[in-house]
Order: C-alpha cells, then structure tokens, then sequence
C-alpha cells in the first residue's frame, strides 16, 4: 500500500514536470515553425545552427551528446545520474534545427527532456527503482508531447526491452503519461488534430491491403533507420564534431533549394493533413526519408516519430 502510494506521488510529479516542459517546448516549435514559414531565407542559415549546435554539444555535451541512446544505457547498465543540461542542450538544438529548416521531428526532445527530468529525483533511489522513474520520465514525454497518454505509456514499457513488459512499471508509466498529458493541455498547449475517417468494413481484401501497408510501413521504417546510422557513420569521419551538422546543413538546405520548396522542413504536419484530403505524390515519402536521416545523421536535433507519420501517410 505504501509502496503504491509512494509511486502515485512519484509518478505524479514525473508527469508534471514533462508536462510543462513539453508545454513550453510545443508553445516555442509552433512559434519557431511559423517563424520559418514566413522566412523561408532562414534556410541559408542553416549550417550556421548546424555550427552552433556543433559547438553547444562540444563544449557542454560530450556526455549527452548520445541522446535517446543514453538514456537506455543508463536503464541497462545503470553508472550515473543524467546530466540535467542535457534539457537546454537539446531543447535549444532541436528549435534551432526547426527554426531554420532542418527536417526533423519532436518525440526525442520531449522524451529526453522527461527522463532526464525524472533522473534528477532517482539520485536517491535504488537501481532497480531508478530505472521505474526513468520509464516513467519517457512516458510521460511521449505522452505530453503528442497528446497521447495511452500511446506513451506503452512506449515507456516497451522500449525498455522491446516488446516485452517489466510489470512493475505499469502503475508509474501510465500515471506519469496521463499526469503529463493533463498539465500539458492545462497550460493550454493543444495538439493538431486529424481528421476522423469513417470506418471501413471488415473483408478479406480490406485485412489483405491493411496486412501488405504493415509490411511496407515496417520496410521504410527500416530504411528509415539504416540510412540514417550509415549517414552518421559516415559523418563521424569528421574528426571534428561541430563540422557534422556544418556540412549536413549546407546539403540539406541545398537539397531544398534545388528542389524549390520547403515542403521537407520542420514536422511536415499540413502535409500529413493534406494527405487526408488527397493522394500525395510517390515521391515525397522518399524524400522527407532521405532528408529527415541526413539532418539527424548529420547531428541536428530532433525526433524521428512525426517525420515517420509524414512518410506513412505518403
């Protein structure tokens, strides 16, 4: 009963602490992304945040510069409390990656910045119960971020070991998600909102076609994810780290201007709502693919889940 109740409170505090950080961090990205949207020149300047992101992770985030990954080193092989400037670092990075045009998506910060957040209240914990917390701060970051306590929770679970449950943190995962996702949406942060479709019925053909999209989601998902370790393979032969963003910077606003839009910068949101509305072309999965893992590849900041909504639907 304690135990419980501990937890509770526990959990609680995780969610309203990732809830107002993804609060401010959504309330700076629309006012970012609507900044670059009437300036698209701000794209020129894209390998100077590249520098600048470079240089901030250089000399203040040799620890953190891994992100994501570090996170699950400490859930696996638990050495020591996560750096709390890993929350500036990769707050600033990722608006500046969005400010002036990098593809890139939101998930990652949030669920950086809620973990990390949650790690600064384990110092005193057990190991075992540290990694609870820490399941918890990912949660409630995917949660807060998308508007999706159900969705957060389950990722919190199931990223820890891929696909399988550690029990225990069911009780901390799913408060700490719904906590977030209800401060959040108290500081009066919204969320985009898609179109309801009506429902199809269920046939052979329909199960067929929905089975073969799964399959075909998954492959991209994959490609997805080996294009974009082997650009930041290929960039780390770049002795000198703050170069990495510099010269992806300069490829992926080159890359943009040859192609004369902007339709690849930022989220990609009004394209996934437009992909409502009609049939987009068969290119723009491949590229808002192979943009999104050079910008992440080449060490901007970011997430990778709302670029992955936008290729989906296309």
């Amino acid at each position: 009963m304690i135990f419980g109740l501990r937890w509770l409170l526990l959990a609680a505090l995780v969610g309203a602490l990732a809830g107002t950080a993804s609060a401010g961090f959504l309330v700076s990205l629309e006012w970012v992304t609507h900044w670059r949207t009437a300036h698209p020149w701000a794209l020129a300047l894209l390998p100077v945040g590249g520098l600048l992101v470079g240089l901030a992770y250089h000399r203040w985030g040799n620890r953190v510069v891994k992100g994501n990954n570090l996170i699950l080193d400490e859930l696996h092989a638990p050495s020591a409390t996560i750096p709390l400037r890993l929350v500036p670092l990769v707050l600033g990075g990722t608006l500046l990656t969005h400010l002036l045009g990098g593809s890139a998506g939101r998930e990652g910060t949030a669920v950086q910045m809620g973990a990390t957040l949650a790690d600064q209240l384990a110092r005193w914990l057990p190991r075992h119960e540290r990694r609870l917390l820490l399941i918890a701060g990912m949660s409630a970051g995917f949660a807060s971020v998308f508007g999706t306590p159900l969705a957060g929770a389950v990722f919190g679970l199931e990223v820890y070991l891929l696909g399988q449950v550690r029990y225990e943190a069911i009780l901390p995962s799913f408060v700490a998600a719904v906590v977030a996702d209800a401060v959040t949406r108290a500081w009066g942060v919204g969320h985009t909102t898609y179109p309801t479709l009506a429902a199809l019925p269920l046939t052979a053909t329909g199960l067929g076609c929905t089975l073969l999209a799964g399959a075909l989601f998954g492959l991209a998902a994959r490609a997805f994810a080996t294009l974009t370790h082997a650009i930041s393979k290929l960039f780390s032969k770049l002795t000198y780290p703050p170069l990495r963003p510099v010269v992806g910077g300069v490829l992926v606003a080159a890359a943009m201007w040859g192609l004369g839009t902007m339709r690849y910068a930022g989220l990609g949101v009004p394209v996934i709502v437009e992909a409502f509305q009609h049939q987009l072309g068969a290119q723009d999965f491949l590229l808002k693919l192979m943009l999104t893992a050079l910008t992440l590849g080449a060490g901007f900041k970011g997430g990778e889940v709302t670029p992955l909504f936008f290729i989906g639907a296309a």
